[in-house]
């Protein structure tokens, strides 16, 4: 589970009921024809704008900012490296078996394509293809959720609008004034709270995500193509720690150095 995203979506929420109570009553910012026109205005919309196919893709994406693995970096250069030595040590086809056992789908199509005898070009064009096309889906899947934020607030909008009518249609009776601006107000608030609670959090998780997985793609890809050129696995390893930060590069030299000292 990601921590940050819940203690933010919790502690925004909180945040908010606080002020609420500590200025006024939390009863009266509830106002179910306000969250109707609001939440159900946006969400219906929404659906409306994008196929079927690619909001269950968005709603299926929303996990992975409450629930995600970090990519561990430092064992997917381990393994490029090994592949490396295998490669350097038995030849190119020996990497047959050990691409059965990877577990990153990516890594183990470019390993394969490599033991095919695919010309170093077209397994790039081929690897780099599918990244964009991840990359895509990822764009996609933001895109359901920055929709959501950017309409949100005009429904709320609307809903100020439609207050405000009722409220100048029934100014004979001043005492249906103030709740009537109140109404017109709340719908402001859920369209603001639809953005800035939920929206636009979702999609910078989402970006950051897609650009880690993005990021270790490149790197394998880089290590691929340096183990189909029979580049040596030191200077194989010394390429891809430069896409690394300089805490997983020493990591990745402690571990090696332990390594070292128990042999």
């Amino acid at each position: 589970m990601d921590l940050s995203s819940v203690l933010g979506l919790v502690g925004g929420i909180a945040v908010i009921a606080v002020t609420i109570l500590i200025s006024g009553d939390l009863a009266g910012y509830i106002d179910i024809p306000s969250i109707i026109c609001t939440f159900g205005g946006a969400i219906t919309i929404t659906i409306m704008a994008f196929p079927i196919n690619k909001l269950k893709d968005g709603l299926s994406a929303l996990k992975y900012v409450f629930f995600y693995s970090e990519i561990d970096a430092e064992n997917i250069i381990k393994s490029i490296i090994e592949l490396a030595n295998v490669a350097r040590k038995e030849g190119l086809l020996a990497l047959e078996e050990a691409a059965q056992q990877l577990k990153d789908d990516f890594l183990q199509k470019g390993i394969l394509l490599i033991v095919d005898g695919t010309d170093p070009e077209l397994v790039r064009n081929i690897l780099e293809t599918e990244l964009s096309f991840i990359e895509e889906r990822h764009k996609s899947n933001q895109g359901v959720y920055e929709y959501l934020g950017a309409i949100g607030p005009g429904f709320g909008m609307l809903g100020t609008l439609i207050g405000l009518i009722n409220m100048l249609a029934n100014l004979s009776d001043p005492s249906t004034v103030g709740p009537n601006m109140a109404v017109a107000i709340i719908t402001t608030f859920y369209g603001s709270v639809i953005q800035n609670i939920f929206c636009n959090p979702v999609v910078n998780k989402l970006k950051i995500r897609s650009s880690q997985e993005t990021l270790m793609k490149e790197v394998m890809l880089e290590g691929m193509l340096s183990i189909q050129a029979g580049e040596n696995p030191r200077i194989i390893e010394e390429k891809l720690k430069a896409f690394m930060s300089p805490k997983l590069r020493g990591n990745l030299e402690t571990t090696k150095d332990s390594k070292e000292g128990e042999e």
